[in-house]
């Protein structure tokens, strides 16, 4: 007999039903029955419909922070660390494309607490992506004639906008594309010599 997670399957169950009909169309009964499980199994582990919504996109934010942390931690050049991280949350929104797209199409929707939640949690985020442009306005590396918070508005909304034309089926893998949207962003900051 096979053993089942039933986070997973509720959280796999509740994506899709997300993506295909919306969060306001799509009911709790609907997702336990897509996910093969009771609605007392579901509400061990979420509390509410809002509870999984932020939980599909929780595991995207706490893995592009862990990931941000360990990057900064090993230290670099201000545009080496920049690199990989941008390499890095891109590589992670493509791998992580359904539960962003949904999140996003649907975050208006979260409690008043959740969204607080997601707004914190993105600001830490970027905040020390922003320390990292700091330290190479600092080092003369990138350009300081645009505020920083311009520059980072310059790099997320790409980040963003990949659910509107990247396809896993395409001609670039998600590190090829990861790599060349880095790229044209580390051009568009670095200070002309």
């Amino acid at each position: 007999m096979r053993t089942k997670n039933v986070a997973d399957e509720v959280t796999r169950a509740a994506l899709d039903l997300f993506s295909t009909r919306g969060y306001a169309n799509t009911s709790v009964q609907q997702i336990v029955e897509a996910a093969g499980v009771t609605k007392g199994a579901m509400y061990h582990y979420f509390t509410s419909k809002d509870d999984l919504l932020f939980a599909i996109y929780e595991r995207m934010l706490s893995l592009q922070k862990s990931r941000l942390d360990e990057i900064t931690a090993r230290g670099g050049a201000p545009e080496e660390v920049l690199r990989a991280v941008c390499v890095d949350v891109l590589e992670t929104s493509i791998e992580f494309l359904p539960e962003g797209t949904v999140f996003f199409r649907s975050v208006h929707m979260l409690s008043e607490e959740r969204q607080k939640e997601v707004t914190r949690r993105r600001r830490e985020y970027n905040d020390e992506f922003a320390t990292i442009i700091e330290r190479g306005q600092a080092a003369g590396v990138f350009r300081d004639d645009v505020p920083t918070a311009v520059l980072i508005a310059h790099f997320f909304s790409d980040v963003h906008y990949l659910s509107h034309w990247y396809r896993p089926e395409g001609p670039e893998t998600k590190t090829e594309v990861a790599q060349q949207v880095t790229d044209l962003f580390l051009r568009s900051i670095r200070k002309e010599t």
